[in-house]
């Protein structure tokens, strides 16, 4: 992975979706058939590239957004938040399609269900990874997801791998992928249920309080999937860091969760990923790029909304070194 010096981080190159998350609050989420009140509504910048490109963006990376909006108020409000993230979005095409949508429902304890239509998202393609090459050849770390075309999601793989970058790619929304795309994968992002689809042959992921050596075996399944960095979300039990490259004792380590009141967690796992990508970049070992991002992903979920919730490096910071006095 190429790295930042003298303080500085590497370039994050982020390919994929921007969507504008239509969100609505209710006391509880409904049912299949039912309908339920709402207590709120409102229009954010959303998208989980985006979203991740944001969240880096807050943390002091040097990003890139490779994607497409349509020629409409929800794309310009999109480019708007992006790029008053300190994004560079001049790889982000405007397309004939209108600008993607996630119609959200969040509960009183901040849970939620997500339904996203694709637009202009659906339009982004190799040829849009192409024209990107002047960012992608000089990347420290590529961030992936699956809210794209999967020939996409391969071809800026392929690009970062030439690029001698780090590939990271987000399993989500799940999907198979191909072979080829496992093997272009130096870091994999998965929550426990994306991990227990991925390994498949009705795999199952152990608890954030199982032994280390149940997710020695979770770790030695991806291995063999060619995958040999994964980090597995837990949601409010923290993560697990399954590293196949170091030595024995540092193959599984857990990542404790930060404690916050959570109002909204749509986006949490974005803000994870984007942070992720900063340390990352900046040259840190998975383990210690996992635990500033789980600081991240608690703050994210703390405020309403996706994009607007993320911290910057400084209140992650701040709250580190909160938890190494106490």
């Amino acid at each position: 992975m190429k790295a930042g010096t003298s303080g500085t981080t590497g370039r994050i190159v982020v390919v994929g979706s921007l969507n504008a998350d239509l969100t609505i609050y209710c006391e509880r989420l409904p049912r299949p058939g039912e309908t339920v009140h709402g207590n709120g509504f409102a229009v954010n910048p959303g998208g989980k590239s985006a979203n991740q490109a944001v969240a880096a963006g807050r943390l002091g990376g040097h990003v890139s957004l490779v994607g497409a909006v349509g020629e409409d108020a929800n794309g310009d409000m999109l480019l708007a938040s992006v790029a008053g993230a300190g994004v560079d979005v001049g790889h982000v095409r405007a397309s004939n399609e209108p600008t993607g949508v996630a119609v959200i429902a969040v509960d009183a304890n901040g849970e939620n269900n997500i339904i996203i239509s694709a637009g202009a998202n659906g339009t982004l393609s190799p040829t849009d990874v192409a024209e990107a090459a002047d960012v992608l050849d000089n990347a420290a770390v590529v961030s992936l997801c699956l809210e794209v075309a999967m020939e996409t999601v391969v071809a800026a793989a392929q690009a970062g791998h030439g690029a001698i970058a780090t590939v990271l790619l987000n399993l989500s929304p799940y999907a198979e992928i191909p072979p080829a795309l496992a093997n272009l994968t130096d870091v994999l992002l998965v929550n426990a249920h994306e991990a227990a689809l991925f390994l498949g042959d009705g795999a199952s992921v152990p608890g954030a309080d199982a032994p280390a050596a149940d997710w020695d075996a979770v770790r030695q399944r991806f291995a063999e999937r060619d995958i040999r960095q994964v980090l597995v979300t837990l949601g409010p039990q923290g993560s697990v860091v399954l590293d196949s490259l170091v030595g024995p004792d540092g193959r599984v380590i857990f990542v404790e969760p930060t404690k916050v009141y959570a109002v909204d967690t749509t986006g949490a796992g974005d803000a994870f990923t984007g942070a992720v990508a900063v340390r990352l970049a900046a040259g840190d070992a998975l383990a210690d790029a996992a635990a500033f991002a789980s600081v991240a992903a608690a703050l994210a979920t703390t405020r309403k909304g996706t994009q607007t919730a993320y911290p910057e490096a400084a209140d992650v910071e701040r709250r580190l070194r909160g938890s190494h006095r106490s």
